[in-house]
């Protein structure tokens, strides 16, 4: 019977598990979190202790779900020179701004599916440039974490990228699937300093792919009518679908997944973390929000806390709360942030008018059904509730099962909630007030 060891390595934990020929769970989940960290080798220590936890012996393949955008220079001994450098880091927002004027960003998005941005490698190169220019000088390569984490896991120099991660960095160029010429000579980085880019198994590990495609693997979305709207620590919101050309669309990304397949849609910097800074800061919340709606507390709350990534791309936008009074309660709190991420979804989704139906993925949404309930009357559609405790686990091993020619079982799905039509009303003239909010504080002209 085929074993395969699934790795999902996210921005706040690892996770590792068996699966079977089917994409059966044959153990339980090893896990480990490391909220904010970004030190590689810590990093990879907690994916060997996940590993050594889970004591899978000798597997048919192994599969790998990893964060994507991550940068990380490296010197001649294949050593870190840098922590690793996230979609989270904003630092390089007005290096970002001074290298869109260096470009054309429209010309380039529609290359490499990816804006000119603080998340995207193109931001961070021309931020070290800047900052550090010696480092960028000597630096010998230039890789994400999951190329450096099987360096150290399989004991090689070098190992290749994949088409999937290579495609997330933003200095792809998705017609030719080689690195952008006009990007790197406006850097100043040669394309020997990064990674080759191959799809083929090192030994019995296949290259890692962005933590996003196999979310959508293993909950089952990969058709154009059929979205994953993920809510971990970020979130996102992304079809999977078979093109013989890729072109990307205003506000959204477009990645490459393999030969045949690109992942489109649009990320979030605001998810679960959101969340959690209000239950850290409020210091807890009791009640229900069964029954209430936007009318029930009267706020505005643009989720932006963590910067902005779709639909407008700012590369300084700011979080803020509009409608506060002393009558304000920390559940009011709770509740306007929860539907200020669920407008920002709704944004998203309206560039996507082919999605007929909607599969909810990730634990920081899959545990809450107010949220989910929130999350359907925002955006005024049917939302299901995943049957998948681990999308993204789940997804490496179904990648892998089909790399290796074998079918995987169907994806469960769980309870359908539909949007609440006595609540609409209210729920339209909140989104309209946060757009509102939007373009004041953007600058913005639309939302």
């Amino acid at each position: 019977m085929t074993r395969i060891l699934a790795l999902d390595a996210g921005t706040s934990s690892v996770r590792a598990q068996l699966f079977g020929g089917d994409a059966s769970e044959e153990s339980a989940v090893a896990r480990r979190d490391y909220p904010g960290e970004t030190d590689p080798d810590r990093l990879v220590a907690e994916v060997r202790e996940v590993l050594d936890d889970l004591n899978a012996r000798d597997p048919d393949a192994v599969g790998c779900s990893c964060f994507g955008h991550s940068l990380l220079a490296l010197d001649a001994r294949g050593r870190p020179l840098t922590p690793v450098l996230g979609w989270r880091d904003t630092r390089s927002a007005d290096a970002a701004e001074r290298l869109a004027r260096r470009v054309d960003p429209v010309a380039v998005h529609a290359r490499t599916g990816c804006h000119i941005h603080t998340s995207y490698w193109p931001a961070k190169l021309a931020w070290l440039a800047e900052e550090d220019p010696e480092l960028l000088r000597t630096a010998r390569r230039f890789v994400s974490f999951a190329e450096y984490l099987y360096m150290q896991l399989l004991g090689e120099n070098v190992v290749p990228t994949s088409s999937s991660l290579a495609s997330g960095t933003g200095l792809l160029d998705l017609d030719a699937r080689t690195w952008d010429p006009e990007l790197l000579e406006t850097l100043g980085v040669d394309p020997e300093r990064l990674p080759g880019i191959d799809d083929a198994p090192v030994r019995t590990w296949y290259p890692a792919l962005m933590d996003g495609v196999c979310a959508n693997a293993g909950a089952g979305c990969v058709t154009r009518e059929r979205a994953a709207l993920t809510v971990g620590t970020s979130g996102a919101f992304r079809t999977v679908y078979e093109t013989a050309t890729a072109r990307p669309r205003t506000g959204l990304f477009l990645y490459l997944v393999d030969e045949r397949r690109v992942v489109e849609g649009g990320a979030l910097s605001d998810g679960g973390n959101v969340h959690g800074w209000i239950r850290d800061t409020l210091k807890g919340f009791d009640g229900s929000l069964t029954g209430r709606d936007p009318d029930s507390h009267g706020l505005t709350f643009l989720t932006l806390l963590g910067g902005e990534r779709s639909i407008g791309w700012h590369q300084h936008a700011k979080g803020a709360i509009h409608g506060l009074t002393f009558e304000t309660t920390a559940l009011d709190l709770r509740q306007a942030a929860l539907e200020g991420v669920a407008f920002r979804f709704a944004e998203v989704a309206d560039l996507m008018p082919e999605v007929e139906e909607i599969v909810a993925t990730g634990g920081a949404i899959l545990r809450d059904d107010d949220w989910l309930q929130i999350m359907a009357d925002a955006l005024a559609r049917p939302m299901t509730a995943s049957g998948v405790r681990e999308a993204s686990l789940r997804g490496a091993a179904v990648a892998t099962l089909e790399r290796l020619g074998l079918p995987a079982g169907q994806a469960p799905l769980g309870r359908v909630f539909e949007p609440r039509p006595e609540h609409a009303a209210a729920y339209a003239a909140a989104r309209e007030r946060q757009r509102e909010l939007y373009r004041a504080a953007t600058g913005a002209e639309t939302s």
